[in-house]
């Protein structure tokens, strides 16, 4: 009874604390504290700005202290780390914090919130290590090397309660992965311990809960859905002349001038792209087009300097930036109350991220946020007028939960044998409470603990591979100082390129750039990167030294994974929408704009339709084309081609070109065998499932792929250390010392197990198997419209630019595609002549 007066109580007291600063408790809110203060844990999804940070921060202060708001507790009860909250990003650490502290001073003024991640001092992480505070924020990774201490269980011994925040970021990757196998852990430890999660725009909320809490909790586990208080309208900045024939960013620049209008009009705009090469190249046109807006406008992406991006976040805080060009480093978390626009240029290629960056604008409860599409090319209006269409009928992607990456256990199981120890039997229970290893096989489960304690089948003979050793007891623990070392060195699953900073060579670092752009580099060759022409000096224990170029232009730097997919959602979307058009109805603006295009597309060849797949065929002096438009997203599209391309020439042998974009395929030979059985043959036997892993893996260099993807799989499990942080390896290096591994196993131990992972993240992610599957049966219940052309069409076009980039550069393809579109508007002026 006393323990219920006290919640009580303590529910009323932050009652008032809202109160006193004019804000209303939304009924979510109380929802999440009630269920928290009962114990229960749950899933909070609510839209960006919603409030959904302190329904969750309450709850969990209501369950760790039914007295909150009363006298401070004796100090020997106040010790010890009671509440975790789990966050991303670093960048994300910082703020967190501070909103996590502000209730502290009036109803716990006995607790310390602290923060622990990369970025924290030597000092600071010393006195953590003595003694953690009450709160903590940390990430991840740093949770995972709490976890390797032997004192862990001690350290998380007064542990109530656990917050995930954006979980929706984390749960579709091998973080998330991490992160259900750190809550596996301490669930052994404390088994009354809450976890909450907070998640916003994700389609497959029941699975996002269970995958955070894993199958046996979430039984009993709350879903709680935020009050959708906060609107959100979505407009288009509408080109002032479209063109019939669009190929990818040609559009770009021309919208400089509205852009800019656009942010004159508000007070503070972010200006969110999806790659940070154009990041840094619209920052540097709108200086050119405004040089007024120097010291006013930033540049915003994760490959700059801490000390930079901190500077931006803090001038966005304090209203004294009127524009932010940025990326996804600034899709979430970060409260930013000013910002009054959201510009998104070029397509976002999903909903869920349009709805994440429109969160942005009017950050806080009962505003309204605005986000305003900036199309690059004409073919992007469809898209827009389909994501609208999406967000109304609340369609939202789903993100899939990665299963059972042996990886990531063969790391947690040395992480767990530093921090303690462990027994087989009772580790492998546990690991099975995590959602991705529910189903975790007997003979996968002994083949990753032999693989920690001998190496497995091939690197028996290799000492510093026998990581982890049974002691008398039967506990296994990692025996040499030297291993737990670099293992703690390296502990996490974000793996990328190796980067080189870029330092000046009098003054301070800029950030950081993929070591493969600067390879190709020689010296006095110039570059833009953080919004400044720069020219490069030299390469020197990896730092790329520069210096200020006086005038000039010069090359981008290409990230990799820059291109982002067409989800399957926005892909049905807009298929929906180009059927309104084949039937003369052109309703959004969008598409009213869009309409010469799709009418002269239609008048040449016909519409794709989710009913009708087209597939059209040239003959040019490059050769046959045949162009397909399954319209499901470019990492569809390179399995599709590949797959199309070699059954089409086991029938009859012919060597193909290829080139995709999110729309469709072209496939280019020197002979019309393709045609041919498409007009005469079985054409749907080219989309059959049969055999379907069968001929990708034969259409494609699977050797290849599968190598390259080992690369992250041995850095993950232990087998390469990305090296010391004053002496990281390069990417050659890692590469070299993966390829090494990949070869052994192949050869002398086929069955390892990491091999087999390989090959399916290849097929799973970089090919999207299960969505190819998916098109393959949709594409059969299409019907086949092939059309003959005398001339590209809108839609092939671009597919033909595509394949031109591979071999031109920016100034010859400029001038190609110019000829082209010369030829084909005086053709297309000819042919509509006289059309309404």
């Amino acid at each position: 009874m006393r323990r219920k007066a006290d919640a009580s109580h303590a529910a009323q007291a932050a009652e008032r604390w809202f109160a006193a600063r004019g804000w209303t408790v939304f009924d979510f809110q109380r929802q999440v504290w009630h269920a928290a203060a009962a114990g229960r844990s749950g899933l909070l999804h609510a839209g960006t700005g919603s409030g959904k940070t302190y329904a969750v921060w309450f709850g969990a202060l209501l369950h760790a202290e039914p007295a909150l708001g009363t006298l401070p507790a004796p100090a020997a009860a106040a010790q010890g780390l009671r509440v975790l909250w789990i966050t991303p990003m670093r960048a994300l650490a910082a703020d967190t914090l501070r909103a996590l502290q502000a209730p502290l001073a009036d109803l716990l003024p006995h607790w310390q919130a602290g923060m622990r991640t990369g970025d924290t001092g030597a000092g600071e992480r010393a006195r953590q290590m003595r003694s953690l505070p009450q709160a903590l924020v940390t990430t991840p990774e740093s949770l995972s090397l709490l976890l390797s201490q032997a004192d862990a269980r001690q350290r998380f011994a007064r542990l109530d309660a656990v917050i995930v925040d954006e979980w929706h970021e984390l749960m579709g990757n091998k973080r998330g992965v991490q992160v259900q196998l750190a809550l596996a852990r301490l669930r052994r430890w404390r088994p009354q311990l809450a976890v909450w999660g907070l998640s916003a725009t994700l389609g497959n909320l029941p699975q996002a809960m269970q995958a955070l809490l894993g199958e046996a909790v979430a039984r009993d586990g709350v879903l709680v859905r935020g009050e959708q208080r906060k609107r959100i309208v979505i407009d288009t900045l509408l080109p002032p002349q479209p063109a019939r024939f669009a190929w990818a960013g040609h559009l770009g620049m021309q919208m400089l001038p509205a852009v800019a209008a656009e942010i004159e009009a508000s007070a503070s705009t972010l200006v969110f792209t999806n790659t940070r090469s154009q990041a840094e190249l619209w920052y540097q046109n709108l200086l050119q087009a405004r040089p007024d807006w120097a010291g006013v406008i930033a540049l915003h992406h994760g490959s700059l300097d801490r000390e930079v991006r901190d500077w931006v976040e803090q001038g966005l805080r304090e209203g004294r930036l009127k524009a932010v060009v940025c990326t996804s480093s600034l899709d979430l978390g970060v409260d930013f109350t000013p910002v009054e626009r959201v510009l998104q240029i070029g397509s976002p290629r999903g909903v869920a991220r349009l709805l994440q960056r429109a969160g942005r604008s009017g950050h806080s409860p009962g505003r309204v946020s605005r986000a305003t599409l900036v199309p690059t090319n004409s073919l992007e209006l469809v898209e827009a007028a389909a994501v609208q269409q999406s967000m109304a009928a609340g369609q939202v992607e789903q993100r899939p939960v990665p299963d059972a990456p042996l990886d990531v256990l063969v790391q947690h199981l040395v992480t767990v044998a530093l921090g303690g120890g462990f027994r087989p039997e009772e580790l492998l229970d546990e690991v099975r409470g995590a959602w991705s290893y529910r189903r975790l096989r007997e003979d996968q489960w002994q083949w990753a603990l032999d693989f920690v304690v001998r190496g497995g089948q091939s690197l028996t003979a290799y000492p510093e591979y026998h990581r982890v050793r049974a002691d008398a007891d039967g506990v296994y623990r990692v025996g040499l100082p030297a291993i737990a070392r670099r293992h703690r060195m390296n502990i996490g699953t974000i793996v990328s390129d190796a980067s080189l900073h870029v330092q000046y060579l009098r003054g301070g670092r800029i950030g950081v750039i993929e070591e493969g752009f600067i390879a190709r580099l020689r010296p006095g060759d110039r570059f833009l990167f953080g919004g400044r022409m720069l020219e490069f000096v030299r390469v020197h224990e990896m730092t790329a030294w520069v210096r200020r170029a006086t005038s000039g232009s010069g090359a981008v730097p290409r990230w990799q994974g820059g291109r982002l997919p067409l989800s399957s959602t926005l892909a049905h979307a807009v298929l929906d929408q180009l059927e309104e058009a084949a039937q003369g109805r052109y309703a959004p603006p969008e598409m009213q704009a869009v309409r010469p295009l799709l009418e002269l597309q239609q008048a040449w060849s016909a519409l794709p339709t989710a009913q009708r797949l087209v597939v059209e065929s040239l003959k040019s002096r490059e050769g046959h084309h045949l162009f397909f438009y399954p319209f499901a997203g470019r990492l569809v599209h390179v399995g599709l081609a590949s797959l199309l391309a070699w059954r089409l020439a086991r029938e009859q042998p012919a060597t193909f070109s290829i080139a995709v974009n999110d729309y469709g395929i072209e496939l280019l030979s020197a002979s019309d065998a393709g045609l041919a059985q498409l007009e005469f043959g079985a054409p749907h036997a080219l989309f059959s499932e049969e055999r379907l892993l069968e001929d990708i893996l034969a259409s494609l260099n699977a050797t290849e792929l599968s190598q390259r993807r080992f690369r992250e799989i041995a850095r993950i499990a232990g087998l390469v250390s990305q090296g010391y942080p004053e002496q990281p390896k390069s990417a050659r290096q890692l590469q070299a010392s993966s390829a090494l591994f990949f070869e052994v196993f192949r050869k002398h131990d086929a069955g390892n197990l990491l091999l087999t992972q390989a090959q399916t993240e290849v097929l799973e992610q970089e090919l999207e198997l299960q969505r190819l599957r998916a098109t393959l049966a949709e594409l059969r219940r299409r019907q086949l419209t092939l059309a003959r052309l005398a001339r590209p069409t809108p839609f092939a076009l671009p597919l033909m630019v595509e394949r031109f980039r591979e071999k031109l550069s920016t100034e010859k393809l400029a001038d190609r595609v110019a000829r082209m579109l010369a030829e084909l508007e005086r053709a297309a002026d000819k042919s509509m002549k006289g059309k309404p």
